[in-house]
């Protein structure tokens, strides 16, 4: 059985790492509610640039874009975004392992890893990272996601991959953050409006090829943005759900080292008057 310092320092120890995991809760939950705001503002756009492109796309059929072509998938490319740092329970194990199973089909696919934790878990077992991108800060910025949606722009536009997925973490709630991959080229925009007598006709200046051409590249790049927002969003709310428990569970802990040190003390005591009252006795 422990001695009581021992119980003692153990109980100091775990009032100082709940002292740590409180702040960390207070900060995580102050960046989540910015995180949040952000993600809530940027979907009106996303959402109202998706439906644009779905109008477009429903009387442009048959014109070319390098981004529409699509292509046997030889060589795939998988973006895969998680967060630089961890202490956020199963948040970056969920979206690493999201990405392992869709990996284990294309031993060959190249990687974008967007994170310090994915980008350390991918590369220690060999994976091909064609390039990396670590260290965004919390607030991300739209030039952030430019910078990722042109590259992977120019790989698939050059012919160097066929296909590329984007994986990473949906915000849902603050308790749920959901592992999604979407297909991000080629390019499928969305059917626009299914009854043919309602569709509208277009008078395209200067051409449809130039609307798609700058429509194309702005819904990459968007929904790079987006889930770069999504996934922020979700780590701060992961870590503040951890923090919590762990803030929790140290209570829990506390209390029962206490419980074990005063049945230890007081086992100490008891045997403290036996042995007086034994001496004593002993002397009369």
């Amino acid at each position: 059985m422990p001695s009581l310092r021992d119980l003692r320092r153990r109980i100091k120890s775990i009032k100082s790492t709940q002292q740590i995991t409180k702040a960390m809760k207070a900060v995580s939950a102050a960046k989540m509610r910015r995180a949040q705001e952000a993600v809530t503002m940027a979907r009106p756009y996303a959402k109202r640039l998706i439906d644009v492109l779905g109008r477009v796309g429903s009387v442009t059929r048959g014109v070319q874009h390098p981004l529409l072509e699509v292509r046997e998938p030889k060589n795939v490319l998988y973006v895969i975004v998680t967060a630089d740092r961890g202490l956020c329970g199963g948040f970056n194990a969920n979206v690493i392992r999201k990405a392992a199973s869709e990996l284990r089909d294309q031993p060959n696919a190249s990687l974008i890893c967007v994170g310090r934790k994915g980008r350390d878990y991918f590369r220690k077992r060999g994976y091909n990272i064609i390039q990396q991108y670590v260290g965004l800060g919390e607030n991300i910025s739209a030039a952030q996601g430019k910078e990722i949606g042109e590259f992977i722009i120019e790989k698939y536009a050059s012919g160097e991959v066929d296909a590329v997925y984007l994986i990473y973490s949906e915000f849902v709630n603050v308790l749920v953050q959901r592992p999604t991959m979407v297909k991000l080229l080629p390019a499928e925009p969305p059917q626009g409006e299914a009854d043919e007598s309602k569709l509208v006709e277009y008078i395209f200046e200067p051409s449809a090829e130039e609307v798609l051409a700058a429509l194309l590249p702005k819904y990459v790049v968007n929904t790079v943005f987006q889930a770069l927002l999504e996934s922020k969003a979700g780590e701060h709310s992961a870590r503040m759900t951890a923090m919590d428990n762990a803030t929790k569970n140290a209570s829990e802990m506390i209390a029962k080292l206490t419980l074990s040190m005063n049945r230890a003390r007081q086992a100490a005591i008891t045997k403290e008057i036996s042995e007086i009252v034994g001496g004593a006795a002993a002397l009369e």
